[in-house]
């Protein structure tokens, strides 16, 4: 799977040659695939955090946001439907949500059908950053994956479909 003569060279290939050389006996298409997904994810990662710095919050706290907006009018969700989505600990959702509440991007109020629960609402200005946000998000995503034709970026989006799909068995 290493590089073809007429393709680019990137550094996941220096580190397979590295390791052809010093332990030829490795299968190295798997560090391949993943090196270049983790470095991918990495530098995507990175340019995405500039991109919500920008609007005053982390990729955390967008994530929250974006549940809360994809969920639908009235953008309400509980403090466990967002934990279990975003797959994060109550603590940590409580952090989250702590600071969103004091910049006025959400709300929380009591449930009216569990007294003992609550709920997480966007609050109009929440609503306007998030979709400021993702339009952002988008942007630098869409000029990246420019890189492929549309066929080539659908072939790949299937390809991590299945590769995801094979992982979370």
């Amino acid at each position: 799977m290493s590089a073809r003569p007429e393709q680019r060279r990137d550094p996941v290939d220096a580190i397979v040659e590295q390791w052809a050389a010093v332990r030829p006996d490795l299968d190295t298409a798997a560090m391949e695939v993943f090196g270049r997904i983790y470095r991918l994810s990495r530098a995507m990662g990175d340019r995405m955090d500039k991109a919500y710095a920008a609007y005053g919050i982390s990729r955390g706290e967008f994530d929250v946001l974006a549940t809360l907006r994809r969920s639908g009018e009235p953008y309400t969700l509980s403090p466990r439907q967002l934990s279990a989505t975003l797959m994060l600990t109550t603590g940590g959702m409580t952090g989250r949500l702590d600071k969103l509440e004091r910049a006025g991007l959400l709300r929380r109020s009591p449930d009216p059908h569990d007294r003992r629960g609550l709920q997480v609402t966007l609050t109009e200005r929440g609503l306007r950053l998030a979709d400021e946000a993702v339009g952002a998000g988008l942007a630098l995503q869409t000029e990246a994956l420019s890189a492929l034709d549309g066929e080539r970026a659908e072939q790949l989006a299937d390809l991590l479909r299945e590769l995801l799909l094979a992982t979370e068995r």
